[in-house]
């Protein structure tokens, strides 16, 4: 477990753009993936997507 904090971090960050800013800025390896939830967490409009599968 020791060596995992020993390496150099590479990250893949999902989600708040600003937490991969802050990462690059302190000099970390990091790709930001634009996600979202689906239906942009609306259970109504998630069900009706679920029903089109």
């Amino acid at each position: 477990m020791e060596s995992l904090f020993e390496s150099e971090l590479k990250v893949i960050n999902m989600g708040l753009e600003g937490f991969a800013e802050t990462l690059k800025e302190r000099g970390t390896a990091v790709m930001h993936v634009r996600w979202q939830p689906p239906a942009m967490g609306d259970d109504d409009l998630l069900s009706l997507l679920d029903k089109l599968k």
